[in-house]
């Protein structure tokens, strides 16, 4: 177990910290998840950690800080650390066209009341990090007949290359007009693949040699290491009424026979792999004297990139994130009050599909982790809960 500070000693009360720990197993004991861990850092060091049910309810396996989980999109702003690591070094500019570098998104058209129509201007590498480019998810987020296209031509099947997904989005229309509105999409996944192209590597060799590499974070892969099994936690479906049943998803998408390398939602990783990512971002980019990105670097990727007719940020089947801008592949606080967050104006982080869930907070200096395996995730006001009990608890 790695070693937890104390509290009190970095601005928390220990005892209102507990209200973590109530609220993980109010949901444990209504039966809303098997299992889930919750962490907060604050300057640098682990001031609380809760290992709360199973990762495996069948076998009564406990959920620990090192247990492998799908952390979905919360691969999101790794991905969007590739990518500032790409600007960095001039191999891109965020105003570039995508077609630039992915000649097949020239002949995209955009879906209007049945027709396809033109582009007003280029899809370009900002509106891919910053969820406007027009892109959608299929059925996952929506119905409309775009949505409903996706998933007829199955875009971002498992068993095809990240190349191969390029030209398969490429043939789909645009929801909307690039740099029109938010709309949350697979426009990471676009970014894993244009990274492929921009560094000339696999993304997942790009991501092991420049970010997962030196951070330590020696769990965190595309691909499931058949040692590493007896690690990772059983996703379960969840539904209000039924609870959670498990589901096996391990052989399609992250079995040796897959291939897709998803930036917005490939990766496996642990609590503790993702604690080393946030805790470098807070840093500035720097963990352990490795470096990954310069400090103005990360206040970029964390500074709102959408205009107030671009917003609010929030999915078309659940309630917008009222109060959030979005950066650089992840949300930013613009007004705590405004949806009902607690939190400061400046923290930043993402969630992912199964509940897990993070915040990086540069004002106050600290990093909280949540993770499950449920799915689809926003059934419950956990995130809300999450944040409020953990904001709480400071002095």
């Amino acid at each position: 177990m790695p070693l937890l500070h104390s509290p009190a000693a970095h601005g928390f009360d220990p005892h209102r910290l507990t209200r973590i720990d109530q609220l993980a197993n109010r949901y444990l004991d209504a039966g809303h998840f098997a299992g889930l861990v919750t962490l907060v850092a604050r300057h640098g060091h682990l001031v609380h950690l809760g290992c709360h049910g199973y990762a495996d309810a069948a076998s009564q396996r406990p959920m620990a800080p090192d247990t492998i989980c799908r952390i979905f999109s919360m691969t999101k702003p790794i991905t969007g650390a590739a990518l500032m690591i790409c600007l960095e070094e001039g191999r891109c500019h965020v105003t570039d066209p995508v077609s630039t570098y992915i000649p097949a998104f020239a002949d995209l058209k955009v879906w209007q009341d049945g027709a396809l129509v033109p582009l007003d201007r280029p899809v370009t590498i900002q509106d891919l990090y910053r969820h406007t480019a027009g892109l959608t998810y299929g059925g996952l987020f929506g119905d409309h007949p775009v949505d409903q296209m996706y998933s007829e031509a199955n875009i971002g099947d498992p068993s095809r290359s990240n190349a191969e997904f390029l030209n398969d989005i490429a043939q789909m229309p645009l929801r909307y007009q690039p740099g029109s509105r938010w709309h949350y999409s697979m426009a990471m996944d676009v970014l894993g693949g244009l990274i492929e192209i921009l560094t000339d590597q696999p993304f997942a060799q790009f991501l092991q040699e420049r970010i997962l590499g030196p951070l330590g974070m020696v769990d965190a892969s595309f691909r499931l290491d058949p040692a590493k099994a007896p690690r990772l936690a059983t996703l379960y479906k969840v539904t209000p009424t039924d609870g959670y049943t498990p589901l096996d998803t391990i052989g399609v998408d992250y079995g040796p026979e897959a291939r897709f390398e998803g930036g917005g939602g490939g990766l496996l990783s642990t609590p503790l792999d993702y604690l080393r990512f946030a805790q470098c971002l807070l840093n500035g980019g720097v963990l352990d004297g490795q470096r990954i990105l310069g400090r103005k670097s990360v206040e970029f990727m964390a500074s709102n990139a959408l205009t107030p007719a671009q917003m609010p940020v929030g999915f078309d089947n659940a309630e917008p994130f009222d109060g959030f801008g979005y950066g650089v592949c992840v949300k930013v606080m613009q007004d705590p009050a405004a949806g009902g967050w607690f939190g400061s104006v400046g923290d930043f982080g993402w969630g992912g599909y199964a509940e897990t869930y993070h915040i990086i907070d540069p004002k106050e200096q600290l990093v909280a982790i949540m993770m499950a395996q449920c799915i689809p995730s926003m059934h419950y006001p956990i995130r809300k809960q999450f944040r409020a009990a953990v904001y709480q608890a400071l002095t």
